[in-house]
């Protein structure tokens, strides 16, 4: 490992050691600390594997990533008052601190879902520089950027089924503002899944990445990848909270009593899905607010520079 992924390795251990303990700021800061630690390690890791990394490669689009990832988390925390499905305890009295706190913290969502499939395609690889790649002493020259083309007014969807794939999303999304609020409670499912299937076309008819492109051109890495990566965070998000004094407590009336930390079981299977979705929403946000359609290889195991 480079010195960056140990100083990442060395941030999440600290964290938690001292998190256990009940030191702070670590105890009532373990989420944002950990996974900034996180994503240094991954960033270390991919770069020492193929010598290209978010960080070091393309720090501005790592910049615009964090900094889009505030937002778009609080999109979920909107659905959040009617799903009612989790609440947060321990937070800073302080006004600013605790949005200092949110922010930083939801700053590290999509960095920590996109740095985590980076490092799961290394892995999947099965060797340093994955079948392909260019290893760390022979690093590609990032190309030359053309000029920005003009984006084009949204064209017909492609298929009918990319437009069935839009009308689901929009009434998955729409379900928890119409249900009975009995039911509200129910719908973080349509929830985790309704951006996908709502932009994922609109992405493929923009001219951006497309997972259902992906898919019609028999390529799966990406789909994995992000999946998996979205299982692991999954995992260390729910670790990492679990003894943190500022921390959220899930209430969703399945299967509550059979939890791993504060997450009924069931719980982890949306989390390949978010990360899914967390993809289909970049692109779709990074496309209309640029007007640029050339993306990082997200979730490939190939060169991310732009």
């Amino acid at each position: 490992m480079n010195r960056m992924a140990w100083l990442g390795l060395f941030v999440m251990i600290l964290s938690e050691a001292s998190t256990l303990a009940r030191i702070e700021p670590f105890w009532s800061w373990n989420t944002p600390i950990a996974w900034t630690g996180f994503i240094l390690f991954a960033d270390g890791i991919v770069w020492r594997a193929r010598g290209n990394s978010w960080l070091r490669s393309n720090p501005r689009e790592f910049v615009f990533l964090a900094a889009v990832s505030i937002p778009l988390w609080i999109v979920f925390e909107g659905f959040n008052l009617f799903i009612r499905n989790w609440h947060y305890t321990g937070l800073p009295t302080n006004f600013s601190l605790r949005m200092f706190g949110y922010a930083w913290a939801f700053a590290t969502i999509w960095p920590a879902l996109f740095e985590g499939a980076e490092l799961v395609a290394i892995i999947r690889a099965g060797k340093a520089g994955g079948a392909g790649q260019a290893g760390p002493q022979a690093r590609p020259a990032r190309p030359a950027r053309p000029a920005r083309p003009a984006l084009p007014a949204l064209p017909a969807l492609p298929a009918l089924p990319a437009l069935v794939s839009v009308a689901a999303g929009a009434v998955m999304l729409a379900a928890p503002f119409v249900v009975p609020d009995a039911l509200a409670v129910y719908m973080a499912a349509p929830v985790w899944l309704g951006f996908i299937f709502l932009l994922d076309p609109i992405n493929a008819a923009l001219g951006g990445e497309s997972l259902w492109m992906d898919l019609r051109g028999g390529r799966r890495e990406r789909l994995i990848n992000l999946s998996l990566s979205g299982l692991l965070c999954g995992l260390l998000w729910e670790f990492w909270n679990y003894w943190s004094r500022g921390k959220w407590i899930y209430s969703v009336p399945i299967m509550e009593n059979l939890k791993l930390f504060e997450m009924p079981l069931p719980g982890y299977l949306g989390f390949p899905a978010f990360a899914v979705e967390c993809f289909t929403m970049y692109v779709f946000v990074r496309t209309v607010l640029t007007l640029d359609r050339r993306m990082p290889a997200i979730g490939l195991g190939r060169s991310i520079a732009l």
